[in-house]
C-alpha cells in the first residue's frame, strides 16, 4: 500500500544512492517544498515533500545539523514501524512560528525535546483536567499520547525544516558550536542517569559500549565524579575514550570477566547480548541502567537479577538544561566523536557509512 500523496516513490536499501521523487498530496508551490530523507517499510528514500504545516503554539525550524543515532537505524530494521520523516537529534533556526506571543523565538538557535505530549499537543490550553494521567504526574516523556520526532507519529530532522511545540525548544548558547549542540539530546539522554541514580552510592561506573551513547555517558558520569571504565570491542574507539580520562578494557579480557565487579553499571551496547554481560558484571544489590534499543528480543535469563537482587532501571530521554551546561562550559568535548559530514542529499550514503566498524557520529547538512 503506497503512502498517501506519493506522486512517485521507490525505496532505497541503506546504503544506495539518492533517488528523488516528489511527495505533495496537495500541490503545494516549489518554494514551499523541501528535501526530506523518508523511512518507509525498511527503506529510505529522499523526497520533495511540503514543509511542516504549523498548529497553534508551533513553530517552524530550519535543520543545521542533524545526527544519526543508532535508534535511526533500527527504525530501518523494523523497529516501532516507523513511516516518514527520520531524525530526532538537531540543531537549527526558527524561521516562523504560529501564533504571535512566541515571535520571540525567531531567529532563535535552537535544540529541541523530541517528546510531544499533551501541552505541546494543544491540550494544555484546555485544562489540567484534559490533560492525560502521566503528564498531570509530571513525565511527558510517557504521555498517552505521546508522539516522538522522527521515531513515532511525527516526521523528523533528516530535512530542510521541521516543526515542534514551541515549549519543546531550547535556546542554545552563543558559546556552543553546532556541531556540539547537535550532541544536546543524546548528551540529556546521559544526564538522565544522574537524575535516576543516586551518584554518591557508588565510586566507579563500568559503561558497557563503545559507541556514541556509551561515550557520552562515560563523559557525563565523570563529570559527576566517578571513576568510570568503559568495556568495548573497538580499540579506536576506546582510544578515544582514554583520551577523555576514562579506563577501559577489551571486551573478553580480563577485567570484563570480573563478576560482580561494580555497584553500577550501565548497559548501552546497543545489542541484545548486552544485557547478559551486563548482569554478570554487576555486583550484589547493585544498579544495572539499561540504554539499549534495537529491534527484536534479547535472549537472556533473567534470574540473575532476582539472584543478586540487581535494581534495574530503564533510561531514554533526559533533561536539556543540564545538557547544554555541560555543553556550554566545556565540561564534556563531544567533536572528537564526529566520524564524518554528508549533505542530506546524501543520507543513504551517510547510514551506509554510519554502520561501518569503528565509525561513531555521523552528521548530515543541508545547506548547499
Amino acid at each position: 500500500m503506497a503512502l498517501p500523496g506519493f506522486v512517485a516513490y521507490a525505496p532505497i536499501p541503506i546504503g544506495c544512492g539518492p533517488y528523488l521523487f516528489t511527495l505533495n498530496p496537495e500541490g503545494e508551490p516549489a518554494k514551499y517544498l523541501m528535501l526530506a530523507a523518508v523511512a518507509r517499510r525498511n527503506r529510505l528514500a529522499l523526497v520533495q515533500k511540503p514543509q511542516p504545516r504549523l498548529k497553534p503554539g508551533w513553530a517552524l525550524v530550519r535543520v543545521r545539523l542533524a545526527g544519526i543515532c543508532n535508534t535511526d537505524i533500527e527504525i530501518l530494521r523494523g523497529y516501532h514501524n516507523f513511516h516518514g520523516t527520520l531524525g530526532h537529534e538537531f540543531v537549527g533556526d526558527v524561521v516562523s512560528v504560529a501564533s504571535a506571543r512566541d515571535k520571540s523565538w525567531i531567529g532563535r538557535r535552537v535544540v529541541g525535546e523530541i517528546n510531544l505530549a499533551c501541552a505541546g499537543l494543544g491540550l494544555g490550553r484546555l485544562g489540567e483536567s484534559e490533560m492525560c494521567s502521566y503528564c498531570r504526574r509530571g513525565i511527558p516523556a510517557h504521555c498517552a499520547r505521546r508522539r516522538v520526532l522522527g521515531i513515532m507519529g511525527h516526521d523528523g530532522a533528516f530535512a530542510e525544516f521541521l516543526a515542534l511545540p514551541v515549549v519543546n525548544l531550547h535556546r542554545v548558547p552563543s558559546a556552543i558550536p553546532d556541531d556540539a549542540a547537535v550532541f544536546t539530546e543524546p548528551m540529556a539522554a546521559a544526564c538522565e542517569i544522574l537524575e535516576q541514580v543516586n551518584i554518591r552510592a557508588h565510586r566507579e561506573a563500568c559503561v558497557l559500549g563503545d559507541g556514541k551513547l556509551a561515550q557520552l555517558i562515560a563523559r557525563v558520569l565523570r563529570t559527576a565524579g566517578l571513576r568510570v571504565v568503559m568495556i568495548g570491542k573497538h580499540a579506536s574507539k576506546l582510544r578515544l575514550a582514554r583520551l577523555a580520562g576514562i579506563a577501559t578494557a577489551r571486551s573478553g579480557g580480563t577485567v570484563p570477566q570480573r563478576v560482580d565487579a561494580y555497584t553500577l553499571v550501565v548497559e548501552a551496547t546497543g545489542s541484545p547480548s548486552g544485557l547478559a554481560v551486563a548482569q554478570k558484571i554487576t555486583a550484589p544489590r547493585g544498579t544495572l541502567v539499561l540504554k539499549s534499543t534495537f529491534h527484536g528480543a534479547a535472549p537472556v535469563e533473567t534470574w540473575p537479577l532476582v539472584v543478586k537482587e540487581i535494581t534495574a532501571i530503564g533510561s531514554r530521554c533526559g533533561p536539556f538544561p543540564p545538557a547544554l551546561a555541560l555543553l556550554r562550559l566545556g565540561r564534556v568535548d563531544p567533536s572528537p566523536l564526529i566520524s564524518r559530514v554528508f549533505k542530506l542529499k546524501n543520507a543513504a550514503e551517510a547510514i551506509r557509512y554510519a554502520q561501518k566498524p569503528g565509525i561513531l557520529k555521523v552528521l548530515l547538512h543541508s545547506g548547499a
